[in-house]
């Protein structure tokens, strides 16, 4: 995997996605490329990667469970191959990849992840289709598996406060991890502090850089997925805590390169998305053991505050960067109900209403044995 080296962190990125997807070109047959080339215009980099993966994953499957695809090399499929395939096909792939080897390991795919690779499948079919260069769309006869709401993780207010108490003093590590914390924990106490208190994902806040912070209106330019700019704000505590990092930060010499990643490594140099998650990982796992906790976590409790305290869906869509606001809905439908009913506390038809007596039917004995 090529090393990041520029200060343009999603530029980088988007360069190394093109040389990944060159590469996955390759191995498949050559009308892909027709697909790739025809859906460039409104896909972006990183998606067009996904989608080559799962349609390899695809072939690989026909090459080894269909006897018929088994007598060619995946390369030499031709477009008319699509024809042949049935809505049967189709359904078995996605049985397949619910578990499935590959390099000795095992590798499982939830309903979620089954619906991500029919997606696929959906978007490459149709648009042979649509372009009238086959006859048959079997992916579109495949329902989208069920999608069952999953609760959403995250840390309550005292969870989160104890978090950040203990990434400043460094309470439960081991004595190996102390030795580091005292280099980062200035740093670690920066970066929680943002991630929890802006909302912004982790590749957003490992891009940023210097001149990406704007102390005079407190706020921070991000790259969006899809590429665009937007300003996020923060409140006195995001503010207090960066600034006591940049105040360390310009005492470091970064690696050429990385001058003005504004998180950098132990080595000096942008600290990657993984390297996040683990600190992530390393402090909530003290703090919340029973709770998987990841940046998108810490993400969800952003969101989960934003909203419980305005009751405003679409700002937290506009702030998390939610293209449609039914996203939004989706996942905190919960809170959503329960502001609901809260409704009923708040409105009163007689004064006093208190302090008449209840008339609870649930508890009241049956009318024949009054």
């Amino acid at each position: 995997m090529p090393v990041i080296h520029s200060d343009n962190y999603h530029e980088e990125q988007n360069k190394q996605n093109i040389l990944k997807m060159r590469a996955v070109l390759d191995t498949l047959p050559p009308f892909c490329r027709t697909y790739f080339r025809g859906i460039e215009e409104y896909t972006s980099a990183r998606t067009k990667l996904a989608y080559a993966y799962d349609i390899r994953l695809f072939f690989e499957f026909l090459h080894e469970k269909n006897p018929y695809c088994a007598k060619m090399e995946i390369r030499e499929y031709p477009l008319t191959i699509l024809d042949q395939l049935t809505r049967v096909d189709i359904e078995e792939y996605l049985e397949y990849v619910s578990l499935y080897q590959k390099e000795g390991r095992d590798i499982t795919n939830d309903e979620r992840g089954k619906a991500r690779k029919l997606a696929a499948l959906r978007s490459f079919y149709n648009y042979f289709f649509q372009n009238e260069m086959i006859t048959k769309n079997p992916a579109a006869l495949v329902p989208l598996p069920k999608l069952h709401e999953k609760e959403i993780i995250r840390l309550e207010p005292n969870e989160v406060a104890i978090l950040l108490d203990q990434v400043e003093d460094g309470t439960k590590l081991t004595q190996k991890e102390l030795e580091y914390h005292k280099k980062t924990k200035v740093r670690d106490v920066a970066l929680l502090t943002l991630l929890l208190g802006t909302g912004i994902r982790v590749s957003e806040c490992v891009g940023l850089n210097l001149e990406d912070v704007n102390f005079d209106v407190d706020g921070i330019k991000i790259r969006r997925k899809g590429g665009y700019e937007a300003v996020i704000y923060f409140g006195q505590e995001v503010e207090t805590a960066l600034l006591d990092y940049l105040e360390q930060r310009e005492r470091i010499i970064p690696v050429q390169g990385h001058e003005n990643a504004l998180f950098l490594s132990l080595q000096n140099r942008r600290i990657a998305v993984r390297s996040v998650e683990n600190l992530v990982k390393k402090y909530t796992s003290r703090v919340t053991p029973l709770k998987k906790i990841t940046p998108h976590k810490l993400r969800s409790t952003y969101g989960t505050t934003l909203y419980q305290e305005t009751g405003d869906i679409y700002l937290v869509a506009d702030v998390l960067g939610h293209k449609d606001v039914n996203t939004t809905r989706k996942h905190y439908a919960a809170q959503a109900d329960e502001r609901r009913r809260m409704a009923a506390k708040y409105v009163k038809l007689r004064e006093n209403s208190d302090e008449r007596p209840s008339h609870d039917r649930k508890n009241q004995p049956p009318e024949d044995l009054l």
